[in-house]
Parts: C-alpha cells; structure tokens; sequence
C-alpha cells in the first residue's frame, strides 16, 4: 500500500466510464459512509475516492452533488460561468449550511475568455461602531455582535449584472425550490449536523433556539444518510432574493430580519450598515511561476499574495522532483521555511487596501528571492527569529469551515469562487423567521493592538478593526493560465491552511506535473509561523510518520493527530491541447463533480 501511495495511486480501483467522460473511482471492499452511531459517538464519514468528472462544455466542482448538478444545469441551459456559480453559491447556502451561506462573504475569480482576470470581492465589513479595542476583552466568538455586515448576496448580484448571461431570477431560484421541496441528507452533511446539535450550547442556550429549531431532526433524533432536510423560512428568503434582487437583502424584509435579530442578541450591525454595504471588483493578483501565469485574490484576501511569494521562493530553491515519492522529508522542510516566511510578511503588511498601504516589495519576485536565500536546506528557522520589527509577546484564530467551488464553461470563462461564515455554521445564530446563519468574521481582526504571541495570536496594525472596514482574510481562490489559456482553477476552505493547500497542489501540478486528481487526493501539510510547527493530515498511509524523526532533527516541531483533515479543494484543471476540462471532488467532504453532457 506505501508504495502504490508513494507513487500517487492512493487506491486500488476500478475506473467505470460514464457519459462526458465522467469517472468514479471506487475503493475495492469500501465501507458505505454513514455518520451514525458508534457507542453513542459520532462516527466522521470515512475517507473516499475523489470524484472525477470531465468535459468540454463546462464543468462544476462544489462540496455537495445537488449544487454541482444545479450549476451543471444552469451550464447546459446557456448560462455562463459566473450563472452557474451564482446557483451554487446559493444552493451551497441550502445544501451545506455550516459554510454555504447568504449571511457571510467572499471573493470570486472570473476569468472571461479573451479578457483579463478580475476579481469580485465580498469580504464582510465590520459594523461603523467599532473601534480598534471593541473586542479586546470579549470572549464568546459565537454570539451575535461577531457578526460582520455580510456580503454575498451583493457580490453574487455584482457579479451576475457584470458577467451573468441568464435572468438573476433563473439562477437564484433552483436554491429556492430545494430548500423548499427538501433534500435527501447525505453522511458528511449529517455528521456536520450532529457534530453541532449535539453540543450543550445548541440544546440549552435561548440565543441558539432559532439554530435548534431550523436545523434539528422533526423527530428529536440524530441525523442520519437518506434523511430528508427542508427548510422553509430560507425558501422563502431565496424566493425573495430571486424575485426583488439584493436590494430585499441589504435594504428590505430581509434587512429588516437582521436588524431585529441584531436587537435580540446585541449585535452590532444596523440598517444604515447593510444599506451602504457595496461589493467591489478588484483587479487580480498577478505573477508568473515558470511558464505559467498565476491569478489569485487581492487584498483584503491574503491568498493571492501569499501563494505567489511562495511560488517564487520555491521556483528560487529549486525543489527536487521524485515521481516515485508522493512527498520527501526535503521538499517538507524546504515547503515547511517557505510557509514560515511568507506567513511572517502576511501578518507585518497586509489588510484592507482601503485602509492600509501594502507595501510594493511583497509583489516584487526579488524580494522573495531575497527571503529564499535566507533557508538553510539542512536545519528549521525558529519563527522567533524572523519576527524582525514585530514585537512577540510570551504567553485570531481562522476556522477551517469555509466552503470552495470552481466552474468553467463551454466557451472557457473560469470562476473560482471561496466564501465562509468563519467558524463551522458561523456565529450558530440564525436569523429569526429567514432561515440563514449569520457569520462570525469579526473574530479575523486583529483584536489585541501591539500583542502578537507564539502561539498564533497576531496584532499587527494593518489588520486591526475600524469601522467600515474589511478583515483579513486568507481565501485563496486561484485561476492558472499557460500560454493565455485557463489551466487549472483551484481553492480551498482550511483559514489559514487555505494558502498552504493551494500552493501544495500547484507545486504538485505545475511543478511535479502530477495530474490534478492525485494532487487533490494526496496529503497536506500546513506551517503557519506561529504556532512554530508543522502540521500533518492523518490520512497519509504512514508518509509523515516515517519522516518525523528526519524532520525533528533538523529543528522542526511535528502535530501529527490522528483525525486532522486539511481542506476540500473542488478544482478543475484544463487540457489545452484538447480543451477537454476535468473536475475533481475533494474526498475530504465528499465533493461532487458534474460534467455538462453534449
């Protein structure tokens, strides 16, 4: 089994074809996934196959089959890409409720065939009440007041009226009539249910009876694979969002709603807030790693930044390729400082570029020579030693909860597309009487001005809280062109492991040439500065474990769980000889691809 894993055949398999060449590898003898009962614990869905899906009249990747198959649909019916990644975003919000959602924000990358890449950002904004220290002594991360005004609905609109080819109407609407009509629960969705209703908080605390009520069992019981979820108060939302537009979300009932539930909880945001909330586009991050153009967010996304100064670090190192081991303990530790250094210059420079100026050098590829230069081969950096001007004290968390899609279309317009709620179901506030989650992103601010610890706390200026102002983050969605021809479209959720797992798969692909499929399916590692170690995922057929003793002797502390999972990246790569475009779902939700067939 190492071997076949090393080689990047993390299977036995069979391959089935099925119509647009769409492919789905099954494990021999695998185990149906159900998040069941096990001596009354949860049992997580156990590890599949990823899902293969290719064609040449467009392709959708997302974390579940029935938002895939609506913007497969919404393909096949002349939209473009961007209508289909309206419906999957809004499908998302009904089908994977702890990261889809209308009550949170993001960013997406469109990539038009023949013109530039742009960047449609709806990154949250924090309330015009706030100053720097609002948060400095408050603890409960879910509760109302951290939500920040939400921007999805908007940027969906902005992005529909720029590049949407089919009524607004058609788009929202499919959302509308699953939520409504009800869908059959599948394991991963059920495990994410239990993991949440389960807790003390959810079945006791007043400010989580909403939550109870919308989204626990009609029979008082655990969620189970073949349940069916319906969720009639967001229908009605939806339908009011396809039918009124986002002016119904950010001005009318629906802002109304959120108001009242402002009140109710002592949040934050009031009606002027969501009035003059404004998505933006953004031109995109752009650099160049071989022959390859890459694409990435802006701020105040981190993404597109970060992985680019990863990229050129590694093109500097000149990182060994082996076909034959899927990761060495080399290319680990040289991954491993190039994180640590890029993470150091995420926390000194960025945030929101309406508030702070980001300094040039950070997308200059010399200076990320220079920082190159400064790796031993042999021996770990102790993040201490590069803080340089950012004072450590001895003594904000990002949550892996996010959600990512990708789409390409018959006439070749790429959407990558990374919104969240932050944590897993956000705040665990629903809106009373509309259905949907409110986010918790005020928890991505700098809370603590001047107070940056080892174990990852961070209170660097450029990314303190101001009113109107939009938090860091590190979504990553990214588009890949070679020779002016989209390659690869890629993101991921994870917080911050986001950076790290998308520039992992396109060292793998651009750099390995690896093929998407084993790029996606293989292990992740994650280095952020601080904490000052590496983190491995569990599922590695014992790589990492047989790695750690070479690792830990040249300086690195190693967090090996034995239930750790890093990301879902539902991404598409593109054969530019062919134009033959391939979707891979991400075993690690049980991402779904969907192929338009002719």
């Amino acid at each position: 089994m190492l071997k076949d894993f090393e080689l990047g055949l993390f299977h036995s398999r069979i391959i089935v074809p099925i119509c647009c060449k769409l492919f789905i590898i099954v494990l021999l003898a695998q185990l149906s996934p159900q998040a069941g009962l096990a001596q009354n614990k949860l049992v997580r869905p156990m590890r599949q196959p990823v899902d293969v899906a290719s064609g040449e009249q467009g392709v959708v990747v997302s974390d579940t089959v029935v938002a895939s198959e609506i913007g497969r649909d919404i393909l096949a019916n002349g939209g473009s890409a961007v209508d289909a990644a309206v419906a999957v975003a809004f499908a998302l919000a009904v089908t994977w409720p702890e990261a889809g959602n209308i009550g949170g924000g993001g960013f997406m990358m469109v990539a038009p065939a023949g013109e530039k890449v742009v960047c449609v950002e709806y990154r949250e904004k924090a309330p015009a009440i706030v100053d720097e220290f609002s948060f400095a002594h408050w603890k409960n991360r879910l509760h109302a007041r951290m939500a920040g005004v939400p921007g999805t609905v908007r940027g969906m609109a902005l992005a529909h009226q720029k590049f949407g080819k089919l009524p607004w109407k058609s788009v929202v609407e499919p959302a509308a009539r699953v939520a409504r009509e009800g869908f059959v629960v599948d394991a991963n969705l059920a495990y994410s249910l239990n993991s949440v209703l389960k807790l003390k908080s959810i079945q006791t605390d007043p400010r989580y009876a909403e939550f109870h009520r919308v989204f626990g069992h009609p029979e008082k019981r655990r969620w189970k694979s073949g349940d069916q979820l319906v969720q009639p108060d967001l229908a009605a939302t939806l339908q009011l969002i396809a039918t009124k537009g986002d002016a119904a979300f950010y001005e009318g009932k629906i802002a109304k709603q959120i108001v009242n539930e402002m009140k109710r909880g002592d949040g934050l945001i009031s009606s002027k807030d969501l009035q003059q909330y404004s998505a933006n586009i953004r031109p995109a991050i752009e650099g160049t790693f071989r022959n390859y153009t890459i694409y990435g967010a802006p701020p105040p996304s981190s993404g597109g930044i970060t992985v680019l100064m990863q990229l050129r670090m590694i093109d500097k190192l000149n990182l060994k390729v082996d076909r034959k081991k899927f990761w060495t303990a080399d290319q680990v530790h040289l991954l491993s400082e190039v994180m640590r250094r890029s993470f150091r210059e995420r926390a000194a420079y960025l945030g929101d570029p309406d508030f702070v100026t980001i300094p040039e050098k950070v997308l200059d590829a010399e200076y990320a020579y220079q920082l190159a230069a400064t790796i031993d081969p042999n021996k770990a950096t102790p993040s201490a030693e590069i803080a340089g001007d950012i004072p450590l004290s001895k003594g904000p968390y990002e949550s892996p909860q996010t959600t990512h899609f990708s789409v390409i279309d018959a006439n070749g317009m790429a959407v990558s597309n990374t919104y969240t709620l932050e944590y897993s179901w956000g705040s665990r506030v629903v809106v009373r009487g509309a259905g949907f989650l409110l986010n918790n992103e005020m928890g991505d601010f700098n809370w603590y001005p001047g107070y940056t610890n080892e174990k990852g706390t961070i209170g660097t200026k450029p990314n303190l809280l101001a009113p109107g102002k939009r938090m860091l983050s590190s979504q990553t969605p990214t588009i890949v062109k070679q020779n002016g021809k989209v390659r690869l479209i890629i993101g991921s959720p994870g917080g911050r492991t986001i950076i790290n797992t998308v520039s992992s798969i396109l060292v793998q692909t651009l750099l390995f040439k690896r093929s998407l499929k084993e790029a996606v399916d293989g292990p992740r590692i994650h280095q952020q500065w601080f904490p000052d170690l590496i983190k491995f995922e569990s599922d590695d057929y014992g790589l990492f474990e047989n790695m750690k003793e070479d690792l830990i002797k040249r300086g690195h502390t190693i967090y090996h769980p034995k239930n750790r999972r890093q990301g879902s990246a539902q991404s598409i790569e593109v054969d530019i000889a062919t134009g033959v475009a391939t979707g891979v779902g991400d075993w690690r939700r049980g991402g779904a691809a969907r192929a338009v067939c002719k």
